[in-house]
């Protein structure tokens, strides 16, 4: 643009133009984020350019759209046109705003915050990476080292729940988005123009303005409340595990009180994991099975002693409501055929009540999975059948439909055999092992406090369906046989040292077996021979041409 193409002085600050950068997921509305703002400038007569960039993060699909307009309107200009960039570069963005913690940080990395010029707003929300997800363990990531750098590297920082705004107003983030972005004044439009564009569309302008009005006001109160003061601490979703700790324990104010759980009396500490625990196993199996769980935690507990803080029965309790409800081809047949799930689904997609949802769900039966729900004759007979002829499974998948009648009646058929379960080998398995480890907590926890939590800890390994738990439960067992339960029966005359020595043996082979699914971690903790991996087969199988 030449200096004579604009009038008298206004080459001055204004001419600059304002740099702006959206990011937003697969589904979340940004492009429509993007085309509300580009309007409502052209409207406005400022000349305004939109690009974006299609991403594939490893969740859903992570797009930046990047805008620059040019804060003078089109009538000084005299005809000339603005040059504007197509893509943003580090450090001169003006406003940076993120539908998720994770991207701001990515955003953070790239150097696109600048702590002389940008306005940051974010969501505080999450949605786990592959990574965090195939963690044996908790692998989430530390949300507030992210929350600390968006403070620390951007000139102004607003950051708030998007996703419980977007929620309360069953929209799409983009709304809430547009309304923080117009509450931070870094755009000429108004409240009352932005709340005009939001509303203006037919198909769920509603909750699109409710939206708009949360994201609108959670930031404007941030911005006030932070002009010139400490931010407050925002809530990240963190687990309670996560809360500052001394020395493994999680500190506490006063002393527990006692709580009522199902005529059960626990610490409030405890209780509260223990209520959930029992709410998920009556909805597992049946009443009896969930206060058996319950029976159990108060074990725990008498053994630990009343003048503990109950870190390790309350460890106990979270993984023994877990371990207890295992997955099996009857829990998964139950949750796949929940009412719930369908309109789940129907809300994923936007479906209308009179349009018809087809479900389809992959199933392939394991010959594992299929003996587990036998009894141990039949099982055992079924293995073996198996292994002479090495198979594994029964066919190389299945589609049901599980939205047809034909397709809900087999999955229910299939999740109504919950009573049979107790007499299923894997339940006699799974009830010996839970024994075992049991017992080797309750004479731990009065010997020793650290002992004690790093066996309560040990469950953790437990998880997941098929060959995930069968790999998991292969490292418990080789920590259980060959750590613990020989520590138990040789020490009794152990001092405090000695219990402690033996704690951080089970705590670095339990990180080890968490760390490596493999197992070559765990041997090498235990002296044990690195094992080799197991042959998998290929099979080929000719192609079959279609009949002309």
């Amino acid at each position: 643009m030449s200096t004579d193409a604009i009038r008298g002085d206004a080459l001055s600050a204004e001419t600059v133009p304002v740099k702006l950068l959206i990011l937003a997921l697969g589904g979340e509305g940004g492009a429509v984020m993007a085309d509300w703002i580009v309007d409502a400038l052209l409207a406005a007569d400022y000349p305004v350019q939109s690009t974006s960039v299609p991403g594939v993060a490893q969740r859903t699909g992570a797009t930046s759209y990047y805008i620059e307009f040019l804060p003078i309107k089109r009538t000084p200009l005299r005809g000339a046109e603005p040059v504007f960039c197509l893509s943003p570069a580090p450090g001169q963005i003006d406003v940076l705003i993120s539908s998720e913690l994770l991207e701001t940080g990515r955003a953070i990395e790239r150097g696109l915050v600048s702590p002389q010029q940008t306005t940051l707003i974010s969501s505080t929300s999450r949605f786990l990476t592959v990574h965090e997800k195939m963690h044996m363990a908790d692998g989430r990531l530390n949300d507030d080292r992210v929350v600390q750098a968006a403070r620390a590297m951007s000139r102004r920082c607003v950051l708030f729940d998007m996703a419980k705004a977007t929620s309360d107003a069953g929209t799409v983030i983009s709304a809430v988005m547009f309304g923080a972005l117009i509450a931070s004044g870094t755009l000429p439009i108004t409240r009352e123009q932005g709340e005009q564009i939001v509303g203006g569309g037919a198909r769920g302008a509603q909750a699109s303005l409710i939206g708009y009005i949360l994201g609108f006001d959670a930031c404007a109160a941030q911005l006030a409340v932070n002009q010139n003061t400490r931010e407050p601490e925002h809530d990240s979703g963190r687990h309670p595990e996560r809360q500052p700790t001394v020395d493994g324990v999680r500190t506490v104010e006063s002393k527990a009180q006692t709580v009522l759980v199902q005529n059960i009396a626990l610490p409030e500490r405890v209780a509260e994991i223990a209520q959930l625990g029992f709410a998920r196993l009556l909805d597992y199996q049946d009443r009896e099975y969930a206060n058996h769980y319950l029976r159990r935690v108060e074990q725990f507990v008498n053994a630990e002693g009343g003048g503990s803080e109950f870190a390790a029965s309350r460890t106990a309790a979270r993984f023994l409501a877990l371990w207890m409800a295992y997955e099996d081809v009857i829990r998964v047949a139950d949750l796949k055929s929940r009412g719930e799930r369908f309109a789940r689904i129907r809300g994923e997609f936007g479906a209308k009540e009179n349009e018809p949802v087809l479900v389809r769900d992959f199933l392939k039966p394991g010959v594992e999975e299929v003996a587990a729900i036998l009894p141990e004759g039949l099982a055992r007979r079924l293995t073996a059948w198996a292994a002479r002829r090495n198979k594994t499974s029964f066919s190389n998948g299945l589609r049901l439909q599980t939205s047809s009648v034909s397709g809900l009646l087999l999955m229910r058929s299939m999740a109504a055999l919950r009573g049979w379960r107790r007499r299923s080998s894997r339940f006699t398995q799974e009830q010996a092992l839970i024994e075992r480890w049991s017992q080797a907590l309750l004479i731990a926890l009065p010997l020793n406090p650290r002992l004690a939590r790093e066996i309560a800890e040990c469950p953790r390994l437990i998880k997941g369906y098929s060959d995930t738990f069968a790999r998991g439960k292969r490292s418990f067992v080789e920590i259980l046989e060959r750590l613990i339960e020989p520590a138990l029966k040789a020490g009794a005359d152990r001092d405090a040292t000695g219990w402690d020595a033996t704690a951080d043996s089970i705590k670095r082979a339990r990180e080890a077996a968490l760390e490596d699914p493999a197992g070559r971690a765990l041997a090498q903790s235990l002296g044990l021979p690195v094992p080799v991996p197991k042959e998998q087969p290929l099979r080929f199988v000719p192609m079959k041409r279609p009949k002309h």
